[in-house]
């Protein structure tokens, strides 16, 4: 319960940091400018807000357009409505701009990109693959099919875009290149950078949901690029497929061994990244095969450590964590995969983990601790003044202040340590007497320990 109440704090921290941080988006952009919004990675909540609560601060400031720069594999259906309807219902035009070269406006991304009221791509970049997939990573219904397939057409006959092929790259997920997509009358513009986009449409005319025209005049405008927030920015960046998995797993893992080795830390840590990893897979893809493999890799690495040395359950874990990566995510959407050269390491580092950190620290935390107290019980000492029964003992180079438990040892008597009272000890004697006191023969070498 604990564990369960820091990870509470820490979340109700993080978001109330969050409400703080998010709406400090940038700089207010001079009249006429132009404001940069990027959409990178998944189209999820955290983008969606984001954008949106852009077009909105950038109309309100006076700015003259809204410059979307799109970098995305996809994302959430609603999300990704959210964006469009705020794109089609705007106040000032939204230029969409597929960049830099290699970059991609799939899936949602294509909805959102032929939505905008000026519609380019840079050289190198593909637009299309717009076939809805549920979370399992399944292609969608055909009922959702349908209803996805009316939206884009709609989207592209309102933008006097090519509304056949926009639902062919929803029917057959087909994507083209740049180049092909201004040959089907898909997008507006070509263009290397912003300078060139901007040159290219320089005085187009725009028209607006309300029935307003405008005429852009971008020559010279100023660019004012608004990031996100800090703590949306995190979030949006914990949405990575790569992220996911490491965080899924290594969440599990310090749970697990919170139980091992208690103290609160390693079971906070590992249920806030498994929080994390729960609202990324929400978001994703993800396959269940994937989830039972990485559960089943820790259950093999907790049985390891009944066995000493490299044993099968630490061979069954790798293969099983190696697998649950592979397989966390559908093969069929490219987009979200794990990397290999992710999973090879931390499969190498779960291994060590458990095979020798988390065996340690267990070995150390049954070994005996083993006090002062202890280690001077069954030592003998010297007695340097008289035990009546209360007097004073040499142990080594420090005295002490004694008590006989039987007998009265005087002067040069050997006693043997039975107990330690704080400073003071409990003694017996023994039956072989000192022939003589080491140090002063007065007694008053060494250190002297009273209470």
């Amino acid at each position: 319960m604990d564990t369960v109440r820091r990870v509470v704090v820490l979340g109700g921290m993080l978001l109330a940091l969050g409400a703080i941080a998010g709406p400090a988006l940038g700089q207010a952009p001079a009249a006429g400018g132009v404001v940069e919004l990027h959409l990178d990675g998944v189209v999820d909540p955290f983008t969606a807000d984001y954008v949106v609560q852009g077009i909105a601060d950038a109309t309100e400031q006076g700015a003259q357009a809204v410059l979307l720069t799109i970098d995305t594999p996809g994302g959430l259906d609603s999300s990704m409505r959210e964006i469009t309807q705020s794109i089609l219902n705007a106040e000032i035009p939204v230029i969409g701009y597929v960049a830099p070269q290699g970059a991609r406006a799939a899936s949602a991304g294509t909805f959102i990109l032929l939505s905008t009221h000026i519609a380019a791509m840079a050289p190198g970049t593909n637009v299309g693959a717009a076939h809805p997939v549920g979370l399992s990573g399944a292609v969608a219904s055909e009922k959702a099919t349908n209803d996805a397939a009316a939206y884009i057409r709609s989207i592209a006959e309102a933008r006097d875009r090519n509304a056949d092929w926009a639902e062919e790259a929803v029917r057959e997920s087909v994507s083209i290149s740049a180049e092909q997509a201004l040959e089907t009358d898909a997008i507006d513009v070509v263009a290397s950078n912003t300078a060139d986009l901007f040159a290219q449409i320089d005085g187009w005319t725009v028209t607006l949901a309300n029935g307003e025209t405008v005429t852009l005049d971008l020559t010279g405008a100023p660019v004012q690029v608004q990031e996100m927030g800090w703590l949306t920015g995190f979030l949006h960046a914990l949405l990575d497929p790569n992220l996911a998995f490491i965080f899924f797993w290594l969440g599990l893992a310090l749970i697990v061994l919170e139980f091992f080795v208690p103290g609160g830390v390693a079971g906070t840590i590992g249920g806030l990244m498994l929080v994390s990893s729960f609202v990324a897979l929400g978001m994703l893809p993800f396959q269940l095969i994937g989830v039972v493999l990485l559960i089943a890799s820790i259950a093999f690495f907790v049985l390891e450590l009944k066995h000493p040395g490299v044993g099968l359950p630490a061979i069954g874990g790798v293969v099983c964590l190696v697998l649950g990566g592979l397989f966390l995510f559908n093969p069929s959407v490219p987009s979200a995969q794990v990397s290999p050269l992710v999973i090879a390491p931390v499969a190498v580092i779960a291994a060590l983990f458990f095979g020798w950190v988390v065996r340690a620290a267990i070995r150390l935390r049954r070994q005996r601790s083993i006090t002062r107290d202890e280690t001077l019980v069954g030592r003998e000492g010297v007695v340097l003044q008289d035990l009546r029964p209360r007097g004073v003992v040499r142990l080594g180079s420090e005295e002490w202040s004694a008590e006989a438990l039987r007998g009265n040892p005087i002067r040069g008597d050997r006693v043997t340590v039975v107990e330690v009272h704080g400073l003071k000890l409990k003694v017996e004697p023994m039956d072989t007497p000192a022939a003589a006191v080491p140090g002063d023969p007065a007694g008053n070498s060494g250190e002297r320990n009273t209470p």
